[in-house]
């Protein structure tokens, strides 16, 4: 199809669950996207929205053809003003808790053939659908989508403001294929040496295995596992600590185990679990989404290092063609990454004294980011050189990152 076809958009009152997932699952059949994209993910997501959501449907249709869809929900919101004003959120509902679901590589679903046309039309449909207080809030999307959605508000006389921006990091297997194969000899001497000395430690409690959950019961017990050392290790700012997260997650599980798109593993140190990785799996790459690991006293026990090199190793054996670790700092991430993605969450709409006094608190909470960031940074470099010349103490360890972390709670971060 030419890209000049006549591409006409709406936004629907959505009724009918059944008869999008038709529409929805025949157009993803002609579409590039990101699992987040994939009716696994948006169905579970609508099947578990919080009470006061309210979503619609954003059709794009070229004749009688459906050639884009996404869900814009609309919610009310208080900021600086005398007035409540709307947010449209692209695949958001915007209930904070709920959305700590956290979509990243969020976009519109289009059809192959005309996706750059059908994008844009979809972003000028929703630009002009805008009243005068109105938001479009359009989180975890790639510089492409941005520098479209930026040029659209241009042209509508709006302005776009980052709300936040990260970098989801990741292995491109390409480049580790291009030097052998072997993933382990593409690391850092030190990261080599970390995850040398780890395993040797788990072996003295016999075999390490990784082994990836086959059953959707075997899945949903690890999973359970998983939550239960994540909010060990997080309690109250653990991703488990609201109830809908959990049940989100169980049905996902559930549905996408059997297709093979989730996949959950563990890796075991002789009989006892070290870690676990909750990872979904869309046109050959993995994302990883969740973690659980047996954190030890002993710094030199690596339960997270030692369990994504397995996996990334199980990835590459697999043919596949990259792992991704999704936005947010973590020290094994830069440890491990090869590459990365900039994403943005983005707020569009019209200038005034409310949007300005929002982008002086955000301006201040990503100075703080930046600071929290750097904090977290020395922190890991310390916790690593500590684990090798134990020149540091814990308790100076800890003050460090009890710091971090109470900065870090101060910053609208977008992922934990």
């Amino acid at each position: 199809m030419s890209q000049d076809t006549a591409i006409d958009v709406t936004v629907e009152t959505m009724r009918d669950i059944a008869r999008l997932e038709t529409i929805w699952t025949e157009l993803e059949a002609r579409a590039s996207h990101s699992f987040y994209l994939s009716w696994l993910w948006i169905g579970t997501w609508l099947r578990h929205l919080p009470r006061g959501a309210q979503p619609h449907v954003l059709v794009a249709r070229t004749s009688s053809r459906t050639v884009g869809l996404a869900i814009i929900c609309r919610r009310k919101t208080w900021s600086f003003g005398l007035h409540a004003r709307a947010r449209w959120l692209l695949n958001e509902t915007g209930d904070v808790r709920f959305d700590r679901l956290f979509i990243e590589y969020n976009n519109i679903l289009a059809e192959r053939s005309l996706a750059d046309a059908t994008r844009l039309a979809c972003l000028e449909a929703l630009a002009h659908h805008l009243r005068h207080s109105d938001q479009l809030v359009l989180s975890g999307i790639d510089p492409d989508f941005e520098l479209a959605a930026c040029r659209t508000a241009g042209r509508a006389g709006l302005l776009a403001d980052v709300r936040a921006d990260d970098m989801a990091r990741w292995i491109d297997f390409a480049k580790v294929r291009q030097k052998g194969g072997n993933f382990r000899a593409t690391l850092g001497r030190n990261t080599r040496q970390a995850v040398s000395r780890a395993m040797r430690l788990y072996a003295e409690r016999g075999p390490i295995s990784f082994r990836t959950m086959e059953a959707t019961s075997e899945a949903l017990a690890a999973f359970d596992l998983l939550a239960e050392l994540h909010q060990v290790r997080w309690g109250r700012k653990g991703a488990f600590a609201h109830p809908s997260f959990r049940r989100f997650h169980e049905e996902l599980i559930a549905r996408g185990v059997p297709t093979g798109a989730v996949r959950i593993s563990r890796t075991l140190a002789g009989d006892q679990t070290i870690g676990i990785l909750y990872n979904f799996v869309h046109d050959g790459r993995v994302y990883n989404y969740q973690s659980g690991f047996l954190y030890e006293r002993d710094g030199r026990l690596k339960p997270g290092l030692v369990s994504h090199v397995l996996a990334i190793e199980d990835s590459i054996g697999r043919g596949e063609c990259g792992y991704d670790f999704l936005a947010g700092f973590s020290g094994h991430k830069s440890r491990l990454a090869n590459a990365e993605h900039p994403l943005k969450w983005i707020a569009i709409g019209r200038d005034g004294p409310e949007r300005r006094i929002e982008a002086k608190l955000r301006g201040a909470r990503r100075v703080l980011g930046t600071v929290a960031t750097n904090m977290k940074e020395r922190l890991f470099e310390a916790q690593r050189v500590s684990g090798s010349t134990r020149y540091q103490s814990t308790c100076s360890r800890d003050r460090l990152s009890n710091l971090c972390f109470s900065v870090a709670e101060l910053v609208d971060a977008p992922h934990s």
